[in-house]
């Protein structure tokens, strides 16, 4: 790599043949970009900066989710010579606004929902950035000429109370960090051709420097694919593993512990688990074909193409390391701060050194200073802070950057990482957290005296715990530490606490707090306690959060219902959270039933209970069975719908030019209703139509009660498949796996397949339209496509006349025309709104 900037990365997506570059999660949906649709992008966006006024060391803020646009917005900058300011998602309204003030941006490119930074400063908003674009051209941009030195971005490191400090680093920083990588790259690129192309799963923010390096540019090396994923959720990670074919998993330990314990956590459940450690001690030492064919099983569920984890952003404790490794994945550290433009070292795929961090990239160099410290310099190391309009210098004497980290050296030159110097906790989720944030949050509060916030150990990490000593010793301290976490980031919420039992804490000559003993003495006294008390304190934050609300208290007993007024789409919303936020599964049953926030805290407190999986019918929408889906529609149940009674067609002039997929919405009226919604459908969605079901019902049918007798048995399992393969049912759960039949939705949407719904969630038992269920909002607002109701009329009277057929035009099947709803709309409005324009649709009787 030999550019003098970065601009020349995006030139080379144009030469890269690949179909798929980037992959991104909205809702139920992913979006698929190309290098060259990337590449071309930004060419239009860089026009839009230029219309805009925006060049060379301008400033330009990117807050959002990671996406193909986030990805655009930031090359586009790049092309421009603007400075990239990257925020992380998390963070607080309150901490984007100083550094706003800070750098002063010419433009904020953020996702929507998030709060406006500042009225005057104009905004992009990310969803929106294709249509925005549409107007420019696609060519090439000139290069600005622009020396390797110039800044590239300036990344802010600091939480949401102290002033911000920006890591500036230039194109040379990040270049010198590449070249290396991608010299040993060029030596394997030949052996890359035969899994090529290699899929990337990144759960890294691309706000920081090594979710850049392992979403933007390592990657492209390799003309390999990074997916984008907006849930930390494990079934969901292993699903999209699977489903994907995922080389490599991007992530941070704590995501790695998660995945560990869902593991074992099902092994336990299915009682495999005495069978599985047996299996962990016999495959110590052993081969790593030997141990991949003994957790064959285990393999199987995340895909045969997975092999490695990249595990970055903070430290990864020996247990998990081995676990994986023992299990025959490889577990590929690096280490690097922020001012080191990430790398520092990085273990080789193929030369893994168990329990270190790595070699020393060349490039730079690195010693151990006499207390331990790891010193480095190099080109990759940022020159200076940003800090209040000031420019501070990052290196000390003799340009040695002091990390604040410990290491130590073996013979083999691999660096191994043994703590950390300064006060500065980092969590396993690889955030960094100062304590001197949260302390000057919590002094804000009127019932603490005074406080100080420690980290205790976790896995090489660790987590915040604040020692209170309060106005009244008889106060209770979660609500204080509830409003507390309101005014910080997620990643800085307090979750362990303590009330100090003393009038003050144990001080220095020079009355500072003894910040060693605190630590001793908070964390013998929390695992005596029993460890967390992340209750309903996290859980009262969380439901304000999705509710919007403000609630005066909320306690154990606190009634979802009566006292929150939770909905049911917003139990759902709760549901998803609370699973992303503990990075665990629950149990939707015990869920939809917790009546009280006690009840949601005992479900956080034990394992959840296991259920058989419903298998989703991805096989229906596969070439051979779709082939003969369509035979058997001509040969039997077009003619069947033509002879019962020709229906009437209405509206279908509203789908013309309309392209798939699409959402159809109809009232319910028989287990007919298909057939006519099919007859009255265009070619190109009849032939590409999944049609959702009672899923209830189709369990039933899948797995009837083994009570049952085994010819009727053998018969409903055959109705199943033959409902499945001839109609392309789905099965859309009302009580319990709603969430599951969404998923399945998006995937039959991003292969072509238009949904047929029934919101009503029953058929009719007088003729009218029964309330739509919530659900249909919620499915409309996360596909993201079209929706189109349809009326069905004259049914039900053959129904109430028991005749099996009717004279030609008694049936009539009315399409109205596509609605779009935007994203974040009330599900229960579009629920509403549905309801009231299916029922205004013109009814139309045979007689006319």
């Amino acid at each position: 790599m030999k550019e003098q900037t970065l601009a020349h990365i995006v030139q080379n997506f144009l030469r890269l043949d690949s179909d798929t570059a980037f992959v991104c999660r909205r809702g139920y949906r992913f979006r698929r970009w190309s290098y060259r649709a990337v590449a071309e992008s930004s060419f239009q966006m860089a026009r839009e900066m230029e219309e805009r006024g925006i060049g060379s060391g301008d400033k330009v803020i990117l807050w959002g989710e990671d996406c193909g646009e986030w990805v655009v917005a930031f090359f586009a900058c790049i092309l421009r010579g603007a400075i990239v300011v990257p925020l992380d998602r998390s963070c607080t309204i309150e901490f984007a606004r100083l550094v706003c003030r800070q750098v002063n941006p010419r433009l904020c490119c953020c996702s929507q929902g998030q709060p406006q930074i500042d009225p005057l400063l104009p905004v992009l908003m990310l969803e929106s950035q294709s249509e925005l674009l549409a107007r420019h051209s696609r060519s090439p941009v000139p290069l600005l000429q622009c020396d390797s030195q110039a800044t590239a971005e300036i990344v802010f490191t600091s939480g949401t109370t102290a002033d911000p400090k920006g890591v500036v680093i230039s194109h040379r920083n990040i270049l010198a960090n590449l070249e290396p990588i991608e010299r040993e790259i060029c030596k394997y690129l030949k052996y890359e051709r035969i899994f090529h192309p290699l899929r990337f799963l990144n759960l890294l923010p691309l706000s920081h420097v090594f979710g850049q390096f392992l979403g933007l540019f390592i990657p492209q090396m390799l003309g390999g694919v990074v997916i984008f994923q907006d849930t930390l959720n494990p079934s969901e990670i292993i699903r999209t593993i699977k489903r994907e074919r995922v080389s490599v998993l991007v992530t941070v330990p704590r995501v790695m512990e998660t995945l560990q314990d869902k593991i074992e956590r099902d092994c336990d459940l299915e009682g495999t688990l005495p069978r599985f450690r047996k299996n962990f001690e016999a495959a110590c030492n052993t081969h790593i074909l030997k141990r991949s064919w003994r957790f064959r099983r285990i393999r199987r569920r995340f895909g045969w193409k997975f092999w490695a984890f990249i595990s970055g952003g903070a430290s990864l404790n020996a247990e998990t390391e081995q676990f994986w490794g023992r299990l025959g994945f490889a577990v590929i550290q690096g280490y690097g701060l922020t001012e080191t433009t990430s790398l520092i070292s990085l273990n080789h795929p193929f030369k893994l050194g168990k329990g270190s961090i790595g070699k020393v990239l060349p490039g730079r160099e690195m010693k151990l200073a006499p207390d331990g410290e790891i010193l480095v310099r190099g080109e990759s190391i940022a020159k200076s802070y940003f800090q209040g309009q000031e420019i501070k210098p990052v290196s000390e004497e003799e340009g040695w950057f002091h990390t604040g980290d410990i290491g130590a050296l073996d013979g083999q030159g691999n660096l191994y990482f043994k703590g950390r110097r300064k006060s500065l906790i980092v969590s396993p989720e690889g955030m960094n957290i100062y304590p001197e944030d949260l302390e000057a949050a919590l002094r804000r509060q009127p019932e603490v005296k005074d406080c100080v916030v420690v980290g205790l150990a976790r896995g090489g990490n660790a987590e915040a715990c604040a020692a209170l000593i309060l106005q009244d010793k008889g106060l209770d301290p979660e609500p204080v530490v509830r409003r507390t976490n309101e005014s910080l980031a997620p990643f800085q919420h307090i979750r362990r606490w303590l009330v100090w039992p003393e009038e003050d804490f144990p001080r220095t000559s020079t009355q500072k707090p003894q910040i060693k003993l605190i630590q001793e003495i908070a964390h013998a006294k929390l695992e005596k306690a029993g460890g967390d008390q992340e209750g309903s304190g996290v859980l009262a934050a969380l439901i304000m959060q999705i509710t919007g609300r403000k609630f005066e208290k909320i306690s154990h007993e606190s009634n979802l219902a009566s006292d929150l007024n939770l909905s049911s789409i917003e139990k759902v919303e709760l549901l998803s959270t609370i699973e992303d936020r503990f990075q665990l599964d629950l149990n939707e049953s015990s869920f939809v039933t917790a009546a009280t926030v006690g009840d949601l805290e005992q479900m956080l407190s034990r394992p959840p209970a296991h259920e058989p999986a419903m298998p989703w019918p991805r096989w229906s929408q596969r070439l051979p069975v779709e082939a003969l889906r369509i035979l058997v529609y001509y040969l039997l149940t077009w003619p069947a719908t033509m002879i019962m009674a020709r229906p009437r067609i209405r509206g279908r002039n509203n789908l013309r030019n309309v392209r798939g997929p699409l959402l159809f919405a109809s009232n319910h009226v028989t287990r007919d209703d298909v057939g006519f919604v099919m007859a009255a459908l265009p070619l190109r969605f009849r032939h590409r139509l999944a049609v959702a079901m009672r899923g209830e019902l189709l369990r039933e049918m899948r797995y009837p009660p083994k009570e049952m007798l085994f010819i009727k048995r053998w018969a409903e399992q055959l109705f199943y498949f033959l409902a499945v393969a001839l109609f392309n049912v789905f099965p859309l759960f009302q009580r319990t796996g709603f969430r599951g039949s969404f998923a399945f939705a998006g995937e039959s949407a991003d292969r072509g397949y238009s949904i047929l719904v029934f919101p009503e969630g029953a058929r009719t038992q007088d003729g009218n339209m029964s309330p739509f269920r919530a659900g249909i909002g919620l499915l409309a607002t996360n596909l993201n496509i079209p929706v189109v109701p349809i009326r069905l009329d004259g049914l039900y009277a053959l129904k109430i006349a028991g005749k099996k057929w009717a004279r030609p035009g008694a049936v009539v099947v009315t399409i109205g025309s596509p609605v779009r709803y935007a994203p974040g709309t009330d599900p229960s409005q579009i629920a509403r709104d549905l309801e009231n324009k299916i029922a205004e649709l013109p009814r139309i009787s045979a007689t006319n």
